[in-house]
């Protein structure tokens, strides 16, 4: 299933996203949660419900709706840096390389719709985008190993990992620069594990105004799904709804010789294999 969180004008709730329509679930259901994460903590039982209701519930144009992030209020949002080989590479030239799996926090403010506009700070112009698959945990677990880790997976979206680059550099691990508002858009909905068996293999591909910027393949990540979540859970419990982003291939802005930073106008686009798009237009930072 392809699970959304969208706002037809009146309210908010869960869909099914078949084609150009969506499923609204929960006209065929009234018992069901209004949003993704609450259905993921019922764990296969509330997906069961989903699968049934959807049978007999009302369709609505996509095009008359608006879609949320998947999961708007995560209690984690991790990104992986460093973990595409051709990615390694360009960065190797800028001096950052790692030995290990070097994960940072983005801040959970920054989680933003898939078609929401992202903001150039007023403190830099050095703004970056990064076109990422992202799973969604969807059991409580710890001490997962990387046989078992995909049974802990509930599905996958796309993850525009924005970056501001300067300010990257100001704190350890890089978190402030990669957690302004709005720097983390994601979606288009929410695909569940079982429609895709073969996430290793997945195109992925940004765009910049319909400049192809990156064209990579999931195939080129250096540590497997199964190593990322060995790795993570060793330290701390997954809860349902974490997003963990799984890094960047090759074409990053900051990499260009001149970097080719994002200016207010410009619009990025990613694709990834089997999961949709995310669309995003660059506009001033609002706050006073």
């Amino acid at each position: 299933m392809k699970l959304a969180n969208f706002h037809d004008g009146t309210s908010a709730r869960i869909g099914v996203v078949e084609g150009d329509e969506i499923v609204d679930v929960k006209s065929g259901d009234e018992r069901l949660p209004n949003d993704i994460l609450s259905l993921l903590l019922q764990g296969e039982a509330g997906l069961e419900a989903v699968r049934r209701a959807a049978k007999h519930a009302n369709r609505i144009a996509l095009s008359q709706v608006k879609l949320g992030p998947p999961i708007p209020a995560p209690r984690k949002f991790m990104g992986l840096g460093l973990s595409y080989r051709t990615h390694v590479e360009e960065m190797r030239k800028k001096g950052m390389v790692s030995d290990h799996q070097m994960w940072f926090n983005k801040q959970v403010t920054c989680v933003n719709g898939p078609y929401d506009p992202i903001h150039l700070p007023k403190a830099s112009q050095q703004l970056d985008y990064e076109g990422e698959l992202a799973f969604v945990i969807g059991k409580r677990a710890r001490h997962v190993s990387k046989e078992q880790a995909k049974s802990v997976i509930a599905g996958y979206m796309i993850c525009n990992d924005v970056s501001v680059r300067d300010w990257q550099r100001r704190a350890p691990g890089g978190i402030l620069g990669k957690s302004f508002d709005t720097h983390g858009p994601t979606g288009p909905w929410l695909t569940t594990a079982d429609e895709v068996p073969h996430p290793e293999n997945l195109s992925i591909k940004t765009w910049v105004d319909g400049e192809l910027r990156q064209n990579g393949n999931t195939d080129e990540l250096v540590y497997s799904f199964g190593e990322m979540i060995e790795e993570l859970s060793t330290v701390f419990t997954l809860e349902p709804g974490d997003i963990f982003t799984t890094g960047s291939p090759s074409g990053v802005g900051f990499a260009f010789n001149p970097p080719r930073f994002l200016t207010v106008g410009q619009v990025v686009r990613i694709e990834v294999e089997g999961l949709g798009h995310i669309e995003n237009k660059v506009i001033d930072d609002p706050s006073v």
